[in-house]
Formats: C-alpha cells, sequence, structure tokens
C-alpha cells in the first residue's frame, strides 16, 4: 500500500474536508450559517430562490419595523441580507 491509500483510507467525517457544497460539491467557500451547506458561488446565483433577501442600509430602520421576524446575518459594502427566521 503506497502512502496516498493509507492516507485516504481514513473516513473524514469531521473538518472543513468532511463538508462540501450540496449544489456542486465544492470544498471551499462553504456557507454553514442556517444550515445551507453551500458554497459562496452557488448561494449567490440561488439566494433568491432561498428567500434571502438584499436590503439597502439606509432602509434598514423601515424593514426592520414592517418585518420584525427578520434578522440580519452579514454586512457587506452598506447592504444586509436578511433571513426570515421562522419561530
Amino acid at each position: 500500500m503506497g502512502h496516498s491509500n493509507v492516507w485516504n483510507s481514513h473516513p473524514k467525517n469531521y473538518g472543513p474536508g468532511s463538508r462540501t457544497c450540496r449544489v456542486c460539491g465544492n470544498p471551499h467557500g462553504l456557507i454553514r450559517k442556517y444550515g445551507l451547506m453551500c458554497c459562496r458561488q452557488c448561494f449567490r446565483s440561488n439566494a433568491k430562490e432561498i428567500g434571502f433577501i438584499k436590503v439597502n442600509i439606509f432602509y434598514l430602520s423601515v424593514c426592520i419595523s414592517k418585518f420584525p421576524n427578520y434578522s440580519c446575518s452579514g454586512f457587506h459594502n452598506h447592504f444586509f441580507l436578511f433571513a426570515l427566521q421562522y419561530r
């Protein structure tokens, strides 16, 4: 048995190598928050279908007052991504 056979024979059940994107199988750039388990590229292309809404920071107070069930999940370039939290 060669080195690669021995090294790869142990199953990977934990750590970053054990998780892949459920859409494309890519292990890099994985978003695990809210149980998404998809890479950032797949998230960006499927965000609307999943239910994420991109909101401008200037309308943040209006959106929070109208939709109290929405919570902030990230901040990037003066935009917030909101995810509907079911309670």
